[in-house]
């Protein structure tokens, strides 16, 4: 099946310049969406995970479902403030500013086989953070899969040395 033709290209959103890939076509076609989270759980298949962790939203669409076919759990990471329990948090760059992300102290135990999920990879910063909240709770990262990269943006190097796959390519 070809995924190109179930993400939107919308220009100049959310500022000028910038050509947004919207992912919403895709999730709104079931045979589409079905078809996208089965190779990703295939992808997930050979790597033996355990869990599943997505950060917020749009890694839950996608991660959730992987997690749910592979019977395994999913644990959320969410911006500070958000999540209900004791958490760690990780501070990360942007391109104006900062951020941060937490994750629930006890989501991930120790040697636990870890599978990211999130709709796109664009320069790391989300990913990156997410992989350094994994690692401190033990975790290991067995892989990282997204629907989109943006392989211009440059986000596969700063995540050397881990197993990425993505769907499709800009």
């Amino acid at each position: 099946m070809d995924l190109n033709k179930y993400i939107g290209i919308v220009e100049d959103w959310p500022k000028p310049g910038i050509e947004f890939k919207d992912i919403t076509p895709l999730m709104n076609d079931g045979a589409a969406f079905k078809y996208a989270t089965e190779q990703i759980v295939e992808y997930a298949k050979e790597k033996s995970i355990d869990i599943v962790v997505g950060p917020e939203a749009r890694g839950f669409i996608i991660g959730c479902p992987v997690a749910y076919a592979l019977g395994v759990g999913f644990a959320p990471v969410r911006k500070e403030g958000k999540l209900p329990r004791e958490t760690i948090k990780v501070e990360y760059d942007l391109e104006y500013g900062q951020d941060a992300l937490t994750i629930h102290k006890d989501a991930i135990k120790p040697g636990q086989r870890v599978l990211i999920i999130d709709d796109l990879l664009a320069t790391g910063g989300t990913i990156g953070a997410t992989i350094s909240l994994v690692e401190q709770l033990g975790g290991v990262v067995a892989g990282a899969a997204f629907l989109i990269e943006l392989s211009y943006l440059n986000g596969r190097e700063k995540l050397k040395g881990y197993d990425i796959r993505a769907l499709l390519q800009y």
